[in-house]
Parts: structure tokens; C-alpha cells; sequence
């Protein structure tokens, strides 16, 4: 440094500090998580901080400014554990989010909507809470976002809540099985060999929300019932909360096929991804419902977002990233449009393996790299 510069002072912020945290009425391994992983998940969230736990005391070490974050959110976990929480990795970068704002967690996680074997399913974002408070309010709610903001867990848990509340007589959870393009009957084995690798993620849900011994009895009872969207058709569904799952691979015809079969004294919620669209040929019936219904009363859109994404940090980055990248591909797919008599239009896989049947020149088959939802919302 040159002699005639002058020092630079220290900030408040950058001096070190140590405080000590006394933990009562709790035990600690609910606090630290096993192995002391929530202990390591809060070092992550502060780097600078370091945090060592003897008995039940909780020392942070680092700069002025990061302990001070660190100690509200160590009180915060303290007084969520204390209410009964239990608490999750993905709890702490969401609390420590929602402290930055001048905001306290519980205002957002609120009371559990289900709780089995000593876990509660709540929300734990402030989209979370307002697609729960619609689910509450309306009687059909669509929950649109991307994978890990809890769209489908969270309307499974309204529904076995409303059934433990005697609102309702039965659950009817179902989804198209796109893959099979709802056409079962070809395929080797029974309906439950055929349907069983469709719902599965459902009925794993289940098991998370209910007792796995009472499942399959209230499955046998028809209290509860998961099957494909192809078996609703012609049914009146009342008194029932009905989930329609990975709503993005419905038809037109199939969303209004499963919409109008709402009866006297039920609910619905209607939950999909309008980014992962994966039917062939066909416009997505959840893209198209949000433009024909969005004025409906008693009808409600709660769009998700990558901040209401609960697992792994890296899911909301990279729901950030393929965000960025489908605006780029819409943009070149509007201002550099294939032409010419018998081209496939980008973002149509099938219309170029019709060019390739016809013998057409490689030119004009040529495919992005990444086939995607056109601007229309038609097929990736």
C-alpha cells in the first residue's frame, strides 16, 4: 500500500464476534438433525459464520453482521421445533429467505395440514400458502409451476385433511398416462399391472400422508381411488376431492372431459408443469383452460414459481436456467420461422419424421436441439 494512502477503517460489520445460544425445552438432535446435517445446512447458509453445539449450547463465530442473520434463524428454528415442526433441510434457506425480509417463517409455514408418524406436510413458501389458502377458498383450483414446488403433495394433503375432517366420503386422484397415450388395453397383464407404473408417485404419496396399513383398505372401500384420466370419463364425481395430476398432458377434450365431471359437494385441484408437455401432436389442455376459464368464478389459478421450489437448491436454479433458455428458443423460433411448402414447424417432432417418410431433403427436417412448447401452446 502507498504511504500516502490511508487505511482502510473496519467496518462494524467486519469484526468478529462470538454468541451463545442456551437451547431449553427441546431435544437437540431435533434442532441439529441426524448427524448433525441442519447444523451443516445452517453453515452453508452463513459461510462465514461457524457454529458449534456443546450440550445444549449454540456458539456463532464469524463477522458481526452473518451472526446476527445467523441468531435469528437459529431462534426461529428453536421456536418452530418447540411448536411441534419438524423441520427439513429445505427449511432453512426457506426461513432464512423469508427473514431477510423482515418476515417471520411461521407467518408463512402456518399449522400442518396433515401430520403421520411425527412429520407434517405444511406449506413453506408464500406461493405455497396462497395456492393452499385457494385450494380453501374455491371450489376448482389449478396449481401451475415448475417440478418441486409441492403442487401435487400439497393437494393430496387438502384432500386426506378433507377426508379426516368428514367433509368429503372419498379421494379420487388421477392422471393421464401419456406414455401409454391412454390406450391400456394393449398392454400385457391386469388394469393394476397396466395403470400400478403411472400412479405410483401417487400412491407413494399416500403412503407418506396416511398409515400405510390403512391405504389399502380405504382403496379396497373405494374411499380412496387412483386412476387413470381415461376412467373418468361419464361419471358425476360428488362429495369427493378429485386431483388431477400432470394436467399439462391432458387434451383440450380430456381437461373438459374431467372438469365437467364436478358433482354436488366436491373439490377439485388440477396441477401440472405447462413447460414439460409431452403429447404428441396435440395442443395442451392446461395451457389452453388457463385462457377460457381464467374469468370463471369460483375458479382460481395459482401459478408456482423457482422461489417456491422446495427441494435441492439446484432444482430452482435450474428451473431459472431452462426459464431463460425457452424465452431464448421462442424468440429465434418467431423471428427465423422455418417456411417453405411441407416443412416441419420447430417444436413439431412429428411433422419432421412425416417429411423424413416422404423423402424430403435434410434441409428441410431440420429440428432444434431442444423441442419445446411453441408460443401457440402447442407440443414441445
Amino acid at each position: 500500500m502507498p504511504a500516502n494512502e490511508p487505511a482502510q477503517p473496519t467496518t462494524d460489520d467486519d469484526q468478529v464476534v462470538s454468541v451463545a445460544l442456551q437451547v431449553d425445552g427441546i431435544a437437540m438432535v431435533q434442532l441439529l438433525g441426524p448427524q448433525d446435517r441442519l447444523l451443516k445446512t445452517v453453515e452453508r447458509q452463513y459461510p462465514g459464520v461457524k457454529v458449534v453445539v456443546r450440550g445444549n449450547e449454540v456458539t456463532l463465530t464469524g463477522p458481526e453482521r452473518e451472526v446476527a442473520r445467523a441468531k435469528a434463524l437459529v431462534d426461529e428454528l428453536v421456536g418452530m421445533v418447540k411448536r411441534g415442526q419438524d423441520i427439513g433441510p429445505s427449511d432453512i434457506p426457506m426461513s432464512a429467505r423469508i427473514l431477510d425480509d423482515d418476515r417471520k417463517p411461521s407467518d408463512t409455514f402456518g399449522t400442518p395440514i396433515v401430520s403421520s408418524r411425527g412429520k407434517s406436510v405444511r406449506p413453506k413458501t408464500d406461493g405455497q400458502r396462497a395456492y393452499v389458502d385457494a385450494i380453501d377458498e374455491h371450489t376448482i383450483t389449478f396449481g401451475i409451476g415448475p417440478a418441486g414446488t409441492g403442487k401435487t403433495y400439497l393437494a393430496m394433503a387438502k384432500a386426506v385433511q378433507a377426508l379426516q375432517r368428514r367433509e368429503v366420503t372419498r379421494i379420487i386422484l388421477t392422471r393421464p398416462a401419456v406414455e401409454a397415450g391412454e390406450r391400456l388395453g394393449f398392454l400385457p397383464g391386469t388394469l393394476t399391472d397396466k395403470i400400478d407404473p403411472y400412479l405410483r408417485p401417487l400412491y407413494d404419496a399416500l403412503n407418506e400422508m396416511m398409515d400405510p396399513e390403512l391405504v389399502p383398505k380405504l382403496l379396497a372401500a373405494g374411499t380412496v381411488e387412483v386412476a387413470p384420466l381415461a376412467y373418468m370419463r361419464g361419471r358425476t364425481l360428488n362429495d369427493s376431492f378429485v386431483v388431477l395430476d400432470e394436467a399439462q398432458n391432458t387434451t383440450p377434450e380430456q381437461m373438459k372431459m374431467f372438469l365437467t365431471r364436478l358433482g354436488f359437494g366436491s373439490k377439485m385441484v388440477v396441477t401440472g408443469d405447462i413447460t414439460q408437455v409431452d403429447l404428441p401432436g396435440n395442443v395442451s389442455g392446461l395451457r389452453l383452460v388457463t385462457r377460457i376459464l381464467e374469468t370463471v368464478e369460483d375458479i382460481h389459478f395459482a401459478r408456482l414459481g423457482s422461489e417456491d421450489v422446495v427441494r435441492h437448491t439446484l432444482v430452482g436454479r435450474i428451473v431459472d436456467a431452462y426459464t431463460v433458455y425457452d424465452e431464448e428458443r421462442l424468440a429465434e423460433q418467431a423471428g427465423h420461422r422455418p417456411g417453405g411448402r411441407g416443412s416441419a414447424p420447430v417444436g413439431n417432432p412429428d411433422g419432421a419424421n412425416r417429411a423424413e417418410r416422404r423423402g424430403r431433403p435434410p434441409q428441410d427436417r431440420q429440428r432444434p436441439p431442444y423441442p419445446q412448447n411453441d408460443a401457440r401452446g402447442g407440443n414441445r
